[in-house]
C-alpha cells in the first residue's frame, strides 16, 4: 500500500472482530513505535502487551470510547472488544508534555502500521491509569491502544473550517469523521 493511501484510510476503529492478533504482529507495533521520534533520543517509553483474553476485559473495565457518541462505539466484551491492548508507559515519574509529545509519535507508528497489517487500532487517554496499571503490573501508564481486527470501517470526510468537526455516525451507522480541508488549515508565507 502506498504510504499516502495508509494516511487517508487509516481511521480510529473501536469496535472489533472476536480473533486473536499473532504475537508477531503485535511486535511489529510495538517495534514501530520503538524507532519513532523522541525528545532528546532518551527513549523513556515502554510497552507491556495485554493479550490474555481474561485480562484484555478486566483492561476494558477501565477504558471509555468514543466520548461524542456514547455507547454506541463502545466495545462490547467478548463481542466487539478489542484482541490486544498496548499499554505505552514511561520509565519517569509524572506525564510531562515531552513524554506526552514521546508517546504521541509511538502511538502513531503503531497505528499505521497496524493499519498496514489489517488490523484497527484506538489510541485512549480516557481511561483509569491507576486501575490498569495495578491490573497489569507495569509503570506510569501514558496511553493505552486498543488493537484488533476491525468489526467497522470508520470514513473521513473533508469539510471547511467553518462546519462543526466532531465526529458522528452517518444514517447508515458509519463512523464518520470531519477532517478541515487542506486550503482552510495551511497558510503561506
Amino acid at each position: 500500500m502506498e504510504f499516502q493511501e495508509l494516511l487517508k484510510r487509516r481511521r480510529t476503529v473501536r469496535l472489533f472482530q472476536q480473533r486473536p492478533v499473532e504475537e508477531a504482529t503485535l511486535v511489529q507495533l510495538v517495534d514501530a513505535a520503538r524507532v519513532a521520534s523522541c525528545a532528546n533520543n532518551k527513549q523513556r517509553l515502554r510497552y507491556t502487551i495485554v493479550r490474555t483474553p481474561e485480562l484484555v476485559l478486566e483492561v476494558l473495565k477501565h477504558t471509555r470510547w468514543a466520548g461524542l457518541i456514547q455507547p454506541l462505539r463502545t466495545p462490547e466484551a467478548g463481542v466487539t472488544s478489542p484482541a490486544a491492548f498496548i499499554i505505552v508507559t514511561t520509565t519517569e515519574n509524572g506525564l510531562s508534555e515531552l513524554i506526552c509529545a514521546d508517546a504521541g509519535a509511538a502511538l502513531q507508528s503503531m497505528e499505521f502500521a497496524a493499519a498496514d497489517a489489517g488490523l484497527g487500532c484506538c489510541w485512549m487517554g480516557a481511561i483509569d491509569r491507576e486501575a490498569i496499571r495495578k491490573l497489569v503490573g507495569c509503570g506510569p501508564i501514558v496511553y493505552v491502544a486498543a488493537v484488533g481486527y476491525p468489526a467497522e470501517s470508520p470514513r473521513s470526510i473533508d469539510i471547511p473550517e467553518t462546519e462543526n468537526c466532531a465526529y458522528f455516525l452517518d444514517g447508515n451507522g458509519t463512523l464518520t469523521v470531519p477532517k478541515i480541508r487542506i486550503q482552510d488549515i495551511l497558510t503561506w508565507r
